[in-house]
């Protein structure tokens, strides 16, 4: 059976792989196979053309590598597919309590939403205990922190039991 010769029209290949890219792009999620099937689609609506089947592969590859290369990034920037987030993600720039002193040798601790977390300073300075200080990043079960900047704002989520 060969395609375009008057058993398959050249179009119904061009759908076919239109569907085939896109199931494969809803299993896998990664935003790379989406572009083919939009390549292949465009294909469908140039195949009525009679541009011979030698040309329409290079064109449909060089549509494909246009939109892989220059749309892939964006449209992953904008959806951020690949990172999850998790709830300590959150964290990170929030306002904790301190509640055992941290000093430049020793770890102390911070409150954030009610957890006690060990920590350490980002630049090893000394932080007093009930001062503020803001999550600059975690690093396995201890947060780092800095001295908290006042001027900046920001939310103070220490816990409700923060004083205590």
């Amino acid at each position: 059976m060969f395609i375009g010769t008057g058993f398959v029209p050249i179009h119904w290949l061009w759908v076919a792989l239109t569907v085939f890219f896109a199931i494969i792009e809803v299993f896998t999620l990664g935003l790379t196979t989406i572009w083919f099937a939009i390549a292949a689609l465009v294909m469908v609506f140039l195949s009525f053309l009679h541009i011979p089947l030698v040309f329409q592969v290079l064109i449909f590859l060089a549509i494909s590598a246009v939109l892989l290369f220059f749309t892939r990034p964006i449209a992953i920037k904008k959806l951020k597919v690949g990172k999850v987030k998790t709830n300590v993600d959150s964290l990170i720039g929030k306002c904790a309590l301190v509640t055992k002193k941290i000093t430049e040798f020793d770890r102390g601790e911070v409150k954030i939403n009610g957890i006690i977390w060990t920590a350490r300073t980002e630049d090893g300075s000394a932080l007093e205990e009930k001062s503020k200080c803001e999550i600059v990043r975690i690093e396995g079960v201890h947060a780092i922190v800095k001295a908290y900047n006042e001027n900046k704002g920001g939310s103070f989520v220490a816990g409700s039991s923060a004083e205590n």
